[in-house]
């Protein structure tokens, strides 16, 4: 499938539908997470030791690593040229319509289920190279664009480099929730603008 063709498999969803797969491949990373876990770890009650929710580190490296990957995402969004961030339409579509509970709440399952998998399950047991190339290959849609697929990868590294360091799933996976929030409100604040420029 090209880059073309995702595209207008993607506009040819109903909001409903896309809701739908979005949740679904969630469901299925939790899934995959839980048989990996039975498989790799002795007792699943391991992973839960895996995360520190009472550890400062999950503000101040979890919060303030996510402000500054939204900071430079926004510098480069303006200094860029568009195409650059063309992902096909699936995050605008996914966000843009949504009030600020529900993109918290996809970005809260989006960070849970993901960083539970790649970092969790995958990193512990086969290291960070492992993950951060299977997360961003996950990412399918960025294979259609060589700066998505080499912001994806980077910043795959630095958040499962930040696992590594903490050896605290908490903290990436409240870096990856405000990550996906920031950015979320800031794309549908941006169409909510644009629309009310058209309207006018």
């Amino acid at each position: 499938m090209n880059k073309d063709k995702y595209s207008e498999l993607v506009k040819g969803l109903s909001d409903r539908e896309l809701l739908f797969h979005l949740y679904f491949t969630q469901i299925l990373l939790l899934t995959i997470s839980f048989i990996l876990g039975i498989v790799l770890f002795d007792r699943m009650s391991n992973i839960s030791t895996l995360f520190n929710w009472g550890d400062s580190l999950v503000w101040t490296v979890g919060l303030g690593g996510a402000l500054a990957v939204v900071g430079v995402d926004l510098l480069l969004m303006k200094i860029l040229p568009p195409r650059l961030y063309d992902d096909g339409g699936l995050n605008e579509r996914i966000f843009r319509g949504r009030n600020i509970l529900h993109i918290a709440v996809i970005a809260a399952v989006v960070a849970f289920s993901e960083e539970l998998l790649f970092r969790g399950v995958i990193q512990t047991h086969f290291g960070l190279v492992v993950s951060s190339l299977v997360f961003a290959l996950v990412h399918y849609r960025y294979l259609f664009n060589w700066f998505l697929f080499l912001n994806i990868i980077l910043l795959s590294f630095l958040i499962g480099y930040i696992y590594l360091v903490t050896e605290n799933l908490a903290v990436t996976v409240t870096m990856h929730f405000f990550i996906d929030f920031f950015l979320g409100i800031v794309i549908r604040f941006r169409n909510t603008q644009q629309t009310g420029r058209d309207v006018e």
